[in-house]
């Protein structure tokens, strides 16, 4: 019986160095998860049972190869598209048709735009519309659109100033090319319908006590207030009191998209918050919707997946949202290699969500997971499993040589 126990150690130390070398192996593979060696006795079995306190076992045996998913070390890239998940879950792919789940989240864009790793399995997740509105809906592989973001033409403007009360008021009729003829200035950039840029000017003048007549003006050409007094009314306590928002129109251009920037509705302005003090003219905030065509500079991946563009215009839009997938038993997952796992009955149906839901992990941009593999641990189970080998070894010559004391008896 010895013969059998000590070569089923035997097979079992060399099972376990198996793992072990796997391991060390792929100790350096982004996204790798540790294997570790589950043993289980073996007892013979007899149908009129045995009695108790006097079984001997005749070996042992592989109870188990089991995966182990805990976190690895995350470690900062070079590359927007590094995707660490630190917590729960895998990146869904998508294989033409086949589905397969990983850890590793080195990715890059293919010539088509889709998000893709080594192999060209791609990236699912939940698409965008053209407004940057995020679809949850079954998960479709992401594309990045590379297309300019279209222009979008002013029609809001919020702004917040304060108006010297120490002013008094000009003598003179308003004249934009005479400065004695109005009290204080400012411009902004408006943006018509096909992103060109224009610039408005607005004068202050004051006409009386809290009382501001504004004027305006597109590339040098006058405009019109209408739907609201052209007139800024304040309180004695220096708070505005028109009412806003207002309308400017006539924002009529010479070159570019037709003209007036606003349509017939023309811009609302709004200067709630401003006030009159008696201190310095001064603007504090200067808002406008509007902006120019922009090409894609540059791809964020931010913790709860949403994959957002930023363009040459200053602007971001978001292009898409990564999913993640988790098991009720990640270690019944089938193992595919190339760092891949496919479902299996043992593991469950897939959990699927955005990053931060649920149970599943955030993700960290620019940035892998390490292999979870612990060099200096799994050295000393080596070291384990060559003396378990070595001691099986043993048993089995030892066991030799009694039978060879047997076969020499007289």
């Amino acid at each position: 019986m010895a013969f059998q126990q000590g070569l089923s150690g035997l097979n079992a130390a060399s099972k376990a160095l198996d793992v072990i070398s796997n391991n060390v192996s792929n100790a350096s593979n982004v996204g790798f998860k540790q294997s570790g060696t589950q043993f289980s006795d073996v007892y013979a079995a007899a149908l009129n049972g045995a009695a108790a306190g006097v079984q001997v076992g005749i070996g042992t045996s592989i109870g188990a190869v089991a995966q182990m998913f805990s976190q690895g070390n995350i470690t900062p890239t070079n590359n927007p598209l590094d995707v660490a998940i630190n917590g729960n879950g895998f990146y869904r792919m998508n294989n033409g048709g086949t589905v397969a789940y990983t850890r590793n989240g080195q990715f890059d864009l293919d010539k088509n735009g889709f998000i893709v790793n080594a192999q060209g399995y791609r990236l699912t997740g939940y698409p965008a519309d053209a407004q940057g509105n995020i679809l949850p809906a079954s998960p479709t592989d992401i594309t990045i659109d590379t297309a300019d973001l279209l222009p979008q033409e002013s029609s809001d403007v919020r702004m917040g100033l304060n108006l010297d009360s120490r002013m008094t008021a000009p003598t003179l009729p308003f004249d934009p090319a005479d400065a004695t003829t109005y009290n204080s200035s400012t411009s902004l950039t408006l943006y018509d319908s096909l992103g060109n840029s224009h610039i408005m000017t607005m004068y202050f003048r004051k006409v009386g006590a809290g009382q501001w007549d504004m004027h305006s003006q597109l590339d040098g050409g006058a405009t019109s207030l209408v739907g609201a007094s052209p007139t800024l009314s304040f309180n004695t306590a220096g708070q505005l009191t028109t009412a806003m928002p207002m309308n400017i129109t006539g924002l009529a251009v010479t070159t570019g998209a037709a003209s007036p920037i606003g349509g017939a509705a023309g811009i609302e302005l709004n200067f709630n918050g401003s006030t009159q003090y008696g201190s310095a003219f001064g603007v504090n905030r200067q808002i406008q919707d509007g902006y120019a065509s922009g090409r894609l500079s540059g791809i964020t991946v931010s913790e709860d997946g949403t994959i957002q563009g930023r363009y040459s215009n200053g602007q971001a839009r978001n292009l898409g949202q990564v999913v993640l997938a988790n098991f009720a038993s990640p270690n019944g997952l089938i193992s595919l290699g190339g760092n891949f796992w496919a479902e299996s009955p043992a593991s469950g149906q897939p959990l699927i969500g955005a990053p931060g839901s649920g149970s599943l992990g955030l993700l960290a941009a620019g940035s892998v997971e390490e292999s979870n593999v612990d060099l200096t641990a799994e050295l000393v189970n080596m070291i384990t499993a060559q003396r378990n080998y070595q001691a099986n070894a043993q048993s089995v010559r030892t066991q030799d040589q009694l039978m060879q004391t047997l076969v020499n008896l007289r």
